[in-house]
């Protein structure tokens, strides 16, 4: 099961994906991470997709990492009488707090917080951007608009505010009760929905402990004004494209796709670029050129992990996207232009001595015959401090934590093994030899570059790397203890 390329594949599960048949089938066919997405099911669905995960993860030998994506705030407005009504462009139109029906010249918006926040000038945004209005007068409960892109409107049609950072509480009741529900479920990462500030990250961290690694989703124009403070206080992020690219100009995405995974890049945090990747293939068994070109691109950028969506959740060919997405990872990792951009586009940032450590392996790995890099890791700082040097040779993360081998998953080039616990470093040579020669990725004439931290067990302790022959009579006769 070792994958010939380094860039992981989210699959999200849905209808299309629920059976032990198809995720093992997705698994099979590249998918490393799971998504388990709480907008769409019960939780007892949501429970039996997880239990399917680790029932083939038990099977296979392997270790699988599951994302749970809260829903976040969902602004909608209300109902029309006639179901719907089309709005010409100048027009005046307004959202209010009134419970009455929807007409031609109102509609119910059950958002206060959205009246307190607006101004004159700002903009309303309905139906994923399709209609646009401007806001002429306002107050606590109402807001007098001009229509400056019209269309039809229909019942409860999402609501975006991409102008002002909106006072809602970063987790619904829903969301907190999905969270406790994930952590005690036994995810390994969660991501959080229309992040606008580090606080929000703080709030969810505050409730998640440390049950679970958390995911920034970068959707709103104030994420991305706060990316920084944003990265600083999430473990990984999510360049998520839809919400994005209706409230920012669709031109403006493609600077910010890049200035984001090249932030995340920099300080070794894992960062999936998701939405739209394969969107036809939800109904074609064949994607688009363009979007193949997408997927490229992500990954020439050095991103952690491409995602599918509805793909893979509600598409008619969840297995074949996957399928896709793994044929392209490696078509664009074999190409030399790739090693080019990577290389070129790699942080210079180092300042402990992991960091030294980490920068050394990759530097022995170019300029020796090593096959692989194994890291021994705790916490998993290690192993995503090697992953940051995007080394031209396989890395192998050995951790005696289960969901630390979880997590790691969903880190660019990482291949995942549990291990027994080790305390002293000829023995974790021996086991890194018999690893890599296990997995394929190297045979007894070959050596390895090993790294681990003394004491061992320790997180933030890596301070030893040797290059030592995978042969197992070598390492006794040579290896010190």
């Amino acid at each position: 099961m070792r994958r010939n390329r380094n860039v992981k594949v989210v699959a999200t599960l849905g209808p299309a994906s629920s059976t032990r048949e198809v995720i093992r089938d997705l698994f099979e066919a590249g998918a490393d991470v799971f998504r388990l997405n709480m907008s769409h099911g019960t939780q007892d669905d949501i429970r039996e997709r997880h239990r399917l995960i680790r029932e083939i993860e038990l099977e296979l030998e392997r270790p699988i990492a599951i994302l749970a994506d809260l829903q976040g705030p969902k602004l909608r407005c209300g109902t029309f009488a006639n179901g719907r009504e089309t709005l010409e462009i100048g027009a005046r139109f307004r959202f209010d707090m009134d419970e009455a029906e929807g007409t031609t010249e109102r509609v119910r918006l059950p958002h206060p917080e959205i009246f307190k926040a607006l101004a004159p000038g700002a903009t309303l945004l309905v139906n994923d951007g399709k209609m646009r209005f401007k806001v002429l007068e306002c107050d606590g409960t109402s807001a007098e608009t001009e229509v400056m892109v019209g269309g039809e409107i229909s019942d409860r049609k999402g609501v975006n505010v991409p102008d002002v950072i909106l006072p809602l509480a970063a987790l619904s009741k829903k969301d907190l009760s999905d969270l406790e529900f994930a952590c005690k479920l036994g995810i390994d990462w969660l991501a959080l929905s229309f992040v606008q500030r580090a606080e929000d990250v703080e709030e969810a961290r505050a409730l998640v402990g440390d049950r679970a690694l958390i995911i920034s989703k970068i959707e709103k124009p104030a994420a991305v004004q706060n990316f920084e403070s944003i990265l600083a206080a999430s473990d990984g992020i999510m360049v998520a494209r839809g919400d994005l690219g209706v409230e920012l100009p669709v031109e403006s995405l493609p600077p910010i796709q890049k200035r984001l995974v090249r932030g995340c890049r920099a300080v070794g945090k894992p960062v999936i670029v998701a939405t739209q990747m394969l969107e036809s293939m939800i109904t074609s068994p064949v994607p688009t050129r363009a979007e193949v070109s997408d997927v490229a691109q992500a990954i020439y950028e050095g991103a952690d992990a491409v995602m599918l969506s509805g793909e893979s959740a509600a598409g008619q060919y969840p297995v074949e996207a996957v399928r896709t997405m793994n044929n392209v990872a490696e078509s664009v990792e074999s190409d030399s232009i790739y090693r080019q951009v990577i290389e070129a586009s790699r942080s210079a940032k180092h300042g402990s001595t992991s960091d030294a450590i980490t920068a050394a392996a990759r530097e022995v790995a170019e300029t020796t015959d090593v096959r692989a890099i194994a890291c021994f890791t705790h916490s998993g700082t290690t192993a995503q401090m090697v992953s940051r040097e995007r080394p031209r040779v396989p890395i192998l993360a050995l951790t005696p934590i289960l969901s630390t081998s979880r997590r790691l998953c969903l880190v660019w080039g990482l291949h995942c093994a549990k291990t027994d616990e080790v305390d002293r470093f000829k023995h974790a040579v021996i086991l890194a030899a018999r690893i890599a020669r296990g997995a394929g990725f190297a045979t007894e004439d070959d050596r390895i570059i090993v790294t681990a931290g003394v004491p061992f067990n320790v997180s933030g302790t890596t301070n030893i790397l040797r290059i030592a022959p995978v042969r197992e009579k070598a390492i006794f006769e040579g290896e010190p203890e």
